[in-house]
């Protein structure tokens, strides 16, 4: 016969010592207290009897239940004679295995089904995010952060429920609420390196978005944006100045309306002959890079703007010694309050230039977005560029064709200004590089001629239109020459390198030349370029673990191909007493004191000796003499390297014989 629980007065019962749970969690307890107190113990306790006081019960499943209740009768919340649904064992020897049981197997509730029941409390029962926070304890944020959890974009949505993300990258979906939006950056991460980066999830939903202070936002005013059917991210927490805009396609929209209106308003009241519409907060440099200003007469300033100027300084030096001591969330609204006050510090320090009425009809101005969300007049005026009126361009003697009435050049070739100019050059280099990205055999090609062709002309490269070069790098060492086997190797592969294209002719026909090359020269003139690139890194500084790393890779045997020698190392010691010490590793006191009588050139000439295995010597310590190199010439794999096995198998790869062997 099944046996039912009992109801007991709280009073009447105590945790038991056999409760295998002794570690709590505060945040918890007060969620579990606060919704008990709204809904009372909806689970029974587990207990035994105690021996010699009848009713009485020891918990040993629920702990953390009566622990809430008892509390609530403390506080007043529940009466002293609240009672307790308690299943009573009959065996107390299964105290310990029961609560072990109701502790180790329970399982945390999945973050996607805890927004789902959030979700359906409010809609079936008709609650408020309030509600829910007072029943389980938990702060209204939480319970609204949930909610929109549970409005992410369906596939979203399943791989948080399928653990296939984690909750905080839930969140950082949740950072925007357009849901079409989520799916495309999910579907654009989901197999790629930041899947799990919540900064470049952040940052892909905020592309195309803007916070309602932005001066793009100010300009058009949010009822405007609204009307005109733009949807504003916004939650409990947010405010004009930090709800994002998310329609930013219409917002750019709206504000290349206003600005033009309004830039054609300035030209007429200021006569100028053209007015240009940028909208940002500033002029950049690519916008009038082949603008010719336009010069007028400065006006002094005023003694009211020069103690302005002085005012932003002050300001300015506040504000920024507030930035250096503010966390990250202030340091953003002082750094905008910097940029702001900048701006005006520019605008008094060089005000409009005054211009004559025939300067003006001649003039070319910029309308850009202030701070404050107003169009402003850009303070330089630029000469209005003859483009289209047929007038030819100059050719490198300083002489033009004259333009035809059609507005070309009498050879029938178009009139470009500098500007289109570029842009053409621009686009029409767009149209190789998607070619040559496509095609990983030609570009292998191309950029080994690049590399090669640059590193073997004295002058020139600049008809290779490209950045990409091999240079030898940079050395403090005047005239070195180290003389190792590795040296007199490289002089080898220098030598043995297929030159005959270099002389060929022009960039065109070297090019040819290389292409026709058989494979395995390509190949070499590429290995040979990369190879001279890689500077040396002194032991301890940046790049040393890299350097490292490759000669683990390559399986380099240091001691083949380098020995020290009185030349290169054992004269350059600081002491005699480092000579000692490198014999004394290799064959112990025995060995150093052999040579402690010795002065220092004879003991590293002996050392040369010793190390290279050419002296009467034991076996064992001849063995471990040739095999020495000091630590700073040893490649020392990394943790995870020594772990594994190498990841090349130079032998499994087939060009074992193809690697350069030690002389």
């Amino acid at each position: 016969m099944t046996q039912l629980p009992i109801l007991v007065a709280a009073a009447n019962l105590t945790k038991s010592p056999s409760n295998v749970r002794t570690v709590s969690d505060a945040v918890a307890d007060a969620q579990l207290e606060a919704n008990i107190a709204a809904k009372g113990v909806r689970q029974n306790l587990i207990g035994v009897p105690v021996s010699r006081k009848k009713g009485h019960y020891r918990i040993i499943a629920g702990g953390r239940r009566l622990d809430a209740v008892h509390r609530l009768i403390e506080k007043g919340v529940f009466g002293s004679d609240y009672q307790i649904a308690v299943l009573v064992l009959g065996n107390a020897k299964d105290a310990i295995e029961t609560s072990l049981e109701e502790n180790f197997f329970n399982l945390t509730m999945n973050p996607a089904d805890t927004c789902r029941a959030f979700q359906d409390i409010i809609e079936s029962e008709g609650k408020t995010p309030e509600d829910v926070a007072k029943r389980f304890g938990l702060t209204e944020r939480f319970v609204r952060s949930r909610l929109r959890l549970a409005d992410l974009a369906d596939p979203v949505f399943e791989a948080l429920r399928n653990g296939e993300i984690t909750l905080n990258v839930a969140v950082a979906y949740a950072s925007n609420s357009d849901r079409t939006r989520q799916a495309d950056v999910f579907e654009l991460l989901k197999d790629g390196y930041y899947r799990a980066n919540v900064n470049e999830i952040r940052r892909q939903l905020a592309e195309d978005t803007y916070v309602g202070n932005d001066p793009k936002a100010l300009l058009v005013g949010r009822a405007a944006y609204i009307e005109a059917g733009g949807r504003v991210d916004l939650d409990l927490f947010t405010d004009s100045t930090t709800e994002r805009w998310i329609d930013g396609d219409l917002l750019n929209r709206l504000v290349a309306d206003k600005l033009a209106a309004a830039a054609e308003a300035m030209r007429e009241r200021e006569g100028f002959a053209e007015v240009r519409v940028l909208p940002s907060t500033h002029v950049t440099y690519n916008d009038t890079w082949d603008l010719r200003p336009l010069k007028g007469e400065t006006p002094p300033l005023t003694d009211d703007q020069q103690t302005r100027l002085q005012e932003i300084e002050a300001e300015l030096q506040e504000v920024n010694e507030a930035y250096e001591e503010a966390d990250e969330e202030d340091a953003a609204e002082f750094a905008n309050r910097a940029e702001i006050l900048e701006a005006e510090y520019r605008s008094i320090e060089k005000p409009a230039a005054i211009l004559t009425d025939e300067q003006k009809a001649g003039a070319l101005a910029y309308v850009v977005i202030g701070h404050d969300g107003e169009p402003r007049l850009h303070e330089q005026l630029y000469v209005v560029p003859v483009e289209e009126d047929g007038t030819a361009e100059l050719d490198d003697e300083g002489e033009g064709d004259e333009p035809g009435e059609d507005g070309t050049a009498v050879n029938g070739k178009p009139v470009y200004s500098q500007r289109l100019a570029q842009e053409l050059a621009e686009m029409k280099s767009e149209l190789v590089r998607v070619h040559i990205a496509s095609d990983p055999r030609f570009a292998l090609d191309l950029g080994t001629f690049w590399m090669v062709d640059k590193a073997t002309r004295q002058y020139g490269g600049d008809d290779l239109a490209t950045e990409i070069k091999a240079d030898k790098p940079w050395s403090a060492l005047t005239g070195f020459q180290s003389g190792t086997s590795a040296a007199e190797e490289w002089g080898k592969i220098d030598a043995g390198l297929d030159r005959s294209w270099i002389e060929t002719g022009d960039a065109c026909q070297r090019y040819d030349s290389f292409c026709a090359l058989p494979d395995e020269d390509r190949a070499s003139w590429l290995a040979w370029a990369v190879a001279r690139t890689l500077h040396a890194v002194v032991a301890g500084k940046k790049g040393e673990a890299f350097i490292d790393h490759l000669g683990t890779k390559l399986e380099i045997d240091v001691a083949a191909w380098w020995r020290p020698t009185a030349n290169n190392y054992f004269d350059r010691l600081s002491s005699k007493a480092a000579i000692l010490a490198h014999l004394e590793e290799i064959g112990g006191k025995e060995l150093s004191s052999r040579y402690g009588a010795s002065k220092k050139h004879d003991l590293a000439t002996s050392a040369e000796k010793i190390f290279a295995g050419s002296v009467p010597i034991e076996a064992q310590i001849r063995d471990a003499a040739i095999a020495w190199v000091p630590d700073v010439m040893r490649f020392v794999p990394s943790t995870a390297e020594v772990e594994q096995e190498p990841a090349n198998d130079v032998s499994a790869s087939g060009v074992e014989d193809d690697l350069p062997q030690a002389a």
